[in-house]
């Protein structure tokens, strides 16, 4: 039986193989995923659906050379997945490398939304707020 922290984890997989066929698979119809990447891109508002999911992969793609997500822990926290681990990013004039953290909910087996954290430590704060 596949769990929700199985399809979180098959999520960041097909990001690192960048399969937007895969994620597609993945995620709803009405995903909204919210992402550091947008700001930097200078957009409002979360990405949505697969359009949006298609619009997030090409700002990856324009804003960072190379960009390494390292999950490490998944715990279900009520009905959502909380992710921690590190990002390294080189790209628009700027290097990141720090803990980060995602919050996934998942809904009927598909990923229905989802929120990138400057931190670990912020995301889990707003997991068991």
């Amino acid at each position: 039986m596949t769990t929700d922290i199985d399809i979180v984890r098959a999520l960041f997989d097909a990001f690192a193989r960048r399969d937007m066929a895969r994620v597609a698979e993945l995620i709803s119809d009405d995903m909204e995923f919210h992402a550091v990447t947008a700001e930097v891109a200078g957009r409002e508002g979360p990405y949505r659906g697969q359009a949006g999911m298609e619009q997030y992969f090409a700002d990856v793609e324009e804003i960072w050379e190379e960009i390494r997500l390292t999950p490490v822990d998944f715990e279900e926290v009520g009905d959502r997945i909380l992710v921690t681990g590190r990002v390294w990013a080189r790209g628009s004039g700027r290097v990141v490398d720090s803990s980060t953290g995602w919050l996934f909910k998942v809904r009927e087996g598909q990923l229905v939304w989802g929120r990138v954290f400057e931190s670990a430590a912020e995301a889990t704060a707003a997991a068991h707020a």
